[in-house]
């Protein structure tokens, strides 16, 4: 078990990819810390896991909220002694709208959700892992960072903030040990979809018009983009810092 003994936080961990993320991380015996704003959600995670090797504890955590997040890092020292692995996962998108159009207070809010909560959560562990003597930051982005969908300006921007932090991060933390990578996932038939759409599933019609221009010709499942986590978090990829990996089925080709 790759991750024995090893504490790693994950936000957004109620659902989709942060979900999966939290059931391969315990398998490989990891000490998982799961945020999510949604309670229950992290109810249903947790007992989901508890036969797995590793240990989970769920924080009820609002990411937008730098207290919260300090809250998260602070039950995870107290609990298991130091993070490190922390995966900011935590983000969402809105429905269809010309960026024109959109409102300062929705513009905040997706920015808030998708880029804050990144410099929220490395502001309370990096101190954590600097002590520790290293660690990994994982963040979550998106395609639509780098090929970009019309009315989704706003996501779209605030997932390639994410992607330019991370490469700044990597330069940045780098002294202290600490790899910052990220991964930029094409669109997956999670909470995430029914967020922005309202509905509780894609119509064969939605489905084949999203994979209709990524060549493997299906879309990125939670397990794709844990898969990816759990390697860029390993030893395997201890030399990698500053990238952004697309898991996209060729998408972005």
């Amino acid at each position: 078990m790759e991750f024995k003994d090893k504490v790693v936080i994950i936000t957004g961990a109620g659902s989709g990819f942060g979900a999966a993320a939290v059931r391969k991380f315990v398998d490989e015996g990891a000490n998982v810390i799961a945020a999510d704003i949604n309670e229950g959600s992290l109810v249903d995670i947790v007992e989901s896991v508890a036969a797995a090797p590793g240990t989970t504890v769920a924080v009820t955590t609002d990411v937008t909220n730098r207290d919260a997040v300090q809250n998260m890092v602070d039950t995870a020292v107290k609990q298991f002694g130091t993070v490190d692995v922390l995966i900011n996962n935590a983000g969402g998108g809105h429905p269809p709208q010309f960026l024109h159009e959109m409102s300062e207070e929705q513009y905040d809010f997706i920015f808030n959700l998708n880029t804050k909560s990144v410099f929220y959560g490395v502001q309370c562990a990096v101190p954590v892992m600097t002590e520790n003597g290293g660690g990994v930051i994982l963040n979550t982005a998106s395609i639509g960072a780098k090929s970009p969908r019309p009315k989704s300006a706003a996501y779209n921007s605030a997932k390639g903030a994410v992607v330019v932090m991370t490469r700044a991060l990597a330069v940045e933390l780098a002294r202290f040990k600490i790899r910052v990578n990220c991964l930029c996932p094409v669109a997956s038939e999670t909470d995430f979809f029914k967020s922005v759409t309202g509905q509780d599933a894609m119509t064969d019609e939605q489905r084949k018009f999203f994979t209709s221009d990524i060549p493997l010709r299906r879309m990125t499942d939670p397990d794709d983009v844990a898969n990816a986590m759990v390697y860029l978090a390993s030893d395997k990829a201890s030399f990698l810092t500053g990238i952004s990996l697309d898991i996209d089925g060729g998408k972005s080709i």
